[in-house]
């Protein structure tokens, strides 16, 4: 019964979110954040200003409602959001918001994705990290070291919260889904210096799922990678979608999926006529919104959600 009430109760929180009678702050208080980092987190803190919804009045809804648009993260964290024990897989995944290394879409890339993932058995963990990004740089560091001490810290309390350790995924939209892979291709060699035990259990994740992910090629109209993305036999089994009509460009997921291909790793792409990008997965009259069905179809043909 408190498993249940559990669910309905965070349903009820959602859409009080989603209506805009919650603050981000209270929102993200119904369930416990735990910080990321013993001490002060490595590398810069570019925030400026309290962490806050940074959303302006008229600025752009999704599928007709608002964005909680989260700027200035100084404290990084992650807040787990377990599955009613009776459907409980075992699968964990860590949720990258996105928002361009500037802010975290984090109702619409976070929290909602959250209970998506617990409705099909699976234990998500909500990665709020350091934004915004400092002056220059397209793919800060600082993201990066919160993904990679989050994914070990899933791992290593794998135990108390009934996950397996064999099974922990990574999920990322737009900037969030650059950093999805960036983990996914950078788990061997920390990018800092080993804090405690936490740190001595591996980041790599056993799986990818990557949603209009944005940096993954060179500018320009190139179909290179990124050189920070160094995919390899080892890189894990990656699902993809995009618009084809994504102003971001698919040549994004065209070029990384043909690279997984090549190397021998186990993907699978859905690429959609149209849908433009950041839609989170708030379902409207386009096909690209029914990728969470297909991406519950892969982790289970995959054996992620099997008992």
């Amino acid at each position: 019964m408190r498993s249940i009430f559990t669910l309905l109760t965070r349903a009820l929180i959602l859409t009080c979110t989603l209506s805009g009678a919650t603050s981000p702050s209270s929102l993200m208080s119904q369930e416990p954040s735990i910080k990321l980092w013993p001490q002060v987190p490595p590398g810069r803190i570019a925030a400026q200003g309290e962490e806050a919804d940074t959303s302006k009045p008229g600025e752009k809804n999704v599928a007709g409602k608002p964005v909680i648009r989260l700027g200035n993260v100084s404290s990084p964290m992650i807040t787990v959001y377990a599955p009613p024990a009776e459907i409980n897989t075992g699968a964990a995944v860590l949720v990258c918001p996105g928002g361009g290394y500037n802010i975290l879409a984090y109702d619409l890339e976070g929290t909602e994705v959250c209970q998506w993932l617990n409705s099909i058995g699976v234990t998500a963990v909500l990665l709020k990290y350091r934004v915004p990004r400092p002056a220059n740089e397209a793919r800060p560091l600082e993201p990066l070291q919160d993904a990679q001490r989050a994914l070990s810290m899933i791992r290593h309390n794998s135990a108390q919260w009934n996950v397996k350790p064999e099974r922990i995924g990574v999920l990322g939209f737009s900037a969030g889904g650059n950093l999805a892979a960036r983990l996914s291709n950078q788990y061997e060699q920390r990018q800092y210096r080993a804090f405690d035990e936490i740190d001595s259990v591996s980041c790599r994740p056993d799986f990818a799922v990557l949603i209009y992910p944005a940096y993954l090629v060179e500018k320009g109209g190139s179909s290179a990678l990124m050189d920070d993305l160094p995919v390899s036999s080892q890189t894990p089994p990656t699902f993809m979608a995009m618009a084809q009509n994504d102003p971001i460009g698919p040549e994004n997921v065209l070029s990384y999926s043909a690279q997984l291909t090549k190397s021998g790793v186990k993907a699978e792409l859905h690429l959609y006529p149209t849908g433009g990008h950041g839609f989170g997965l708030r379902a409207t009259e386009e096909a690209a919104t029914t990728w969470p069905a297909r991406c519950t179809e892969w982790l289970r043909g995959s054996g992620w959600l099997s008992k």
